[in-house]
């Protein structure tokens, strides 16, 4: 008996979302239909392919083959779609992005002339968002790219139907008030007093990764905004530690920036929605121009 493809893409949306429930609301149909599916699907193939438990449902070793297959497929249906639409001529459609500050002065506001120009017809809405909300705005479908930030030695988890594409990886530098002497590396800052990034933030974890190099740090203030970081450093309230697209342009006077050994770097990721009909061709233009302008930023 043949496979229904169309069972094959319940089943992928049940292992996405964790349960039947779940998948019900990914795939706008009732529990019930689900279920109804995936019993068929069972029927069809002579073979159980979930593991229904208490906390949710797990794909069984044929139920991995089969969502396997299911992931190929849909990859295959998005590239044909993309084709689709270059045989239908000019792309067209709204796609909505949502980032912070320093991403979007240095990647998506340079993409806009360059998209305007490539794709006139896909208008592109910019909103400026906390982190959280940009996320929770792609998980409901009100955004279509959000850009978010990533220390080096921070988890790489990617919900079930996204995908992130690290748009350029950047690195760590010490900004320095005027009072202070360029390091010449971390351990000559170990009694330094610096100012403190907003927890859960990639500064904040950069700087509890030099902490763990040359011991406890002193800090005073606590900011969000780099503009921010950067006034406290040039009132010379202490040293502070910025990812490079942060500096660009004018300093402000007296503050120095520098780099040591054992920094590291801050990743920039562009999250998208990765299901059957995502991402949208008008989606995935976005994506090629905003890797465009990260590939051509200049951040030795």
């Amino acid at each position: 008996m043949t496979t229904d493809p169309r069972r094959l893409a319940v089943l992928l949306a049940v292992h996405r979302a964790g349960g039947v429930l779940a998948a019900a609301d990914l795939l706008r149909v009732t529990p019930s239909a689900v279920s109804q599916q995936i019993a068929r699907l069972e029927a069809e193939e002579g073979v159980p392919v979930l593991d229904r438990g208490p906390r949710g449902a797990t794909l069984t070793p044929a139920g991995r083959i089969l969502a396997d297959a299911a992931e190929r497929i849909e990859a295959e249906l998005v590239e044909a779609r993309k084709q689709l639409a270059t045989l239908g001529g000019e792309l067209s459609g709204r796609v909505t992005v949502a980032g912070f500050q320093t991403a979007i002065r240095a990647v998506v506001t340079p993409a806009l002339a360059d998209l305007a120009e490539h794709h006139p017809g896909v208008e592109l809405v910019v909103e400026e968002r906390e982190p959280a909300d940009a996320l929770r705005r792609l998980r409901e479908g009100d955004a279509d790219v959000v850009l978010i930030e990533r220390d080096e030695d921070a988890d790489g988890h990617t919900p079930r139907g996204q995908r992130d594409v690290v748009l350029l990886e950047e690195p760590w530098r010490v900004v320095l008030p005027p009072a202070v002497a360029v390091p010449a590396q971390l351990s000559d800052l170990a009694g330094a007093t610096w100012v403190a990034a907003e927890p859960g933030t990639a500064a904040a974890r950069a700087l509890a990764r030099v902490a763990s190099m040359v011991g406890p740090l002193t800090t005073r203030h606590v900011y969000y905004d780099f503009d921010v970081a950067l006034a406290l450093v040039a009132a010379g309230q202490g040293v502070g530690m910025l990812p490079a697209l942060a500096l660009q342009g004018e300093l402000p006077d007296g503050v120095t920036v520098t780099t040591v050994p054992g920094l590291g770097s801050r990743r920039l990721v562009a999250r998208h929605r990765a299901t059957r009909h995502e991402p949208r061709p008008t989606v995935t233009a976005v994506l090629d121009e905003l890797m465009a302008v990260a590939a051509g930023l200049d951040l030795v």
